[in-house]
């Protein structure tokens, strides 16, 4: 093989292996085991407002519910739903809906391409008979949002269906995002985070000290990376350490503000 042979082949390797270090997404890395599930404290419940089916726990009669919105592996992720069941342990009724309609992300799937029928904004707007429900239940309602359910949890925190907002290592979070939040709002990032990287989060930061009429807290949580809170791993105790304190944030917030 000529020399200008070798270097076609050299450079058509390069451009191979940049598009792929470019199309790999932190939303992807360590994908929940599903064959980990334990024992569980709650049930799946189908039709739900708006046509979702659910991981419901908690006692139903609770005047304080909790929404928490999944990452782009859906509600049936075992870690999430021991969150869930550690939030309903508080005195939390908590609502896991399945924002994907039985078509969360797999690896089958093309992450850009799947987006564009799963958007968050979307489901924040199909979701409103849902939070219109637990309302009119007379419950006031916490969200709690995982990568894609940070993009989730903001857009539902711009409306008057939540009292407060929790973000975890959110995903599609933009600045202009926190000039439109209505409630207290908590974001915890990851130092290790390329999807909101830490210089982003702390443009959210700014931008929500300018406001200067809502509550907020912001932390970044040292050595890891997107995906912390909800998706880790479970052998390394420094991994569920930092998983167990983003939690215990999150329910400190719920606690403040949901009333």
């Amino acid at each position: 093989m000529g020399s200008a042979a070798l270097l076609l082949l050299f450079l058509t390797a390069v451009h191979v292996t940049a598009a792929t270090v470019h199309q790999h997404s932190q939303c992807l890395d360590n994908p929940p085991d599903m064959s980990l599930r334990g024992v569980e404290a709650g049930e799946v419940v189908d039709d739900l407002p708006g046509g979702f089916r659910a991981y419901v726990t908690g006692p139903s009669k609770s005047s304080h519910a909790v929404v928490l919105a999944s990452d782009v592996y859906g509600f049936e992720a075992p870690i999430l739903r021991k969150i869930a069941d550690q939030v309903a342990a508080k005195g939390y009724y908590v609502v896991v809906p399945d924002f994907f309609h039985g078509d969360p992300y797999n690896d089958s799937k093309i992450l850009s391409e799947w987006i564009k029928s799963h958007s968050p904004v979307t489901a924040a707007q199909d979701a409103k008979p849902l939070f219109a429900s637990l309302r009119n239940k007379g419950k006031s309602i916490g969200v709690g949002g995982y990568c894609w359910g940070g993009k989730f949890a903001t857009e539902i925190a711009k409306t008057d269906d939540v009292k407060v907002a929790v973000l975890s290592h959110p995903a599609y979070v933009i600045v202009d995002d926190m000039k439109e939040v209505k409630w207290p709002i908590e974001i915890l990032g990851a130092q290790n985070d390329t999807i909101t990287p830490p210089e982003q989060v702390r443009h959210f930061d700014q931008a929500l000290r300018q406001r200067m009429d809502i509550e907020y807290f912001v932390k970044i949580f040292p050595r890891v990376a997107h995906g912390f809170a909800c998706r880790y791993n479970t052998s390394d105790p420094f991994a569920v350490k930092s998983a167990e304190q983003a939690l215990a944030y999150m329910l400190d917030w719920f606690h403040k503000y949901l009333k």
